[in-house]
């Protein structure tokens, strides 16, 4: 890049011969020091400007980019399909928990708390027969 694009050989030339003529060849040096400082400071707050622009560009790309990635973590069809096959396993284990038992696999709609009043219900049933013992042995 250029810094004078539209400046050819011949009219540097006409201005450096301005520059000596006016400044003189004494101040020349320093003239030439001063507009390079000027260049340089000029260059790196442009430089510096990019940089901050590229940055703020960066983090709302990257910002953009967390809300998509979030986005397809709770819109992902496998979570939906991973939690289908988890209901199934677990409702497989507890058939299987069930069968070894030696009670009927449970219908998956039925919940903790007819299993619980079925647990209740177990020891009242082995209380039976020793109450009808008793009362055959006393008839």
């Amino acid at each position: 890049m250029s810094l004078l694009p539209q400046i050819g050989f011949l009219e540097l030339m006409v201005l450096a011969v301005l520059a000596l003529v006016v400044v003189g060849p004494k101040d020349l040096p320093k003239l030439m020091r001063g507009i390079g400082k000027f260049l340089k400071q000029a260059r790196a707050m442009a430089d510096e400007f990019r940089a901050g622009f590229d940055e703020m560009a960066r983090e709302t790309e990257m910002a953009e980019l967390r809300e998509e990635i979030e986005s397809l973590k709770k819109n992902n069809p496998v979570n939906e399909v991973k939690k289908a096959v988890e209901d199934t396993a677990r409702q497989a284990d507890a058939d299987r928990y069930q069968q070894v038992k030696g009670t009927p696999p449970k219908q998956a709609g039925e919940t903790k708390a007819a299993q619980a009043a079925e647990q209740s219900d177990a020891p009242v049933a082995a209380s039976e027969p020793a109450e009808t013992k008793k009362a055959e042995g006393g008839a």
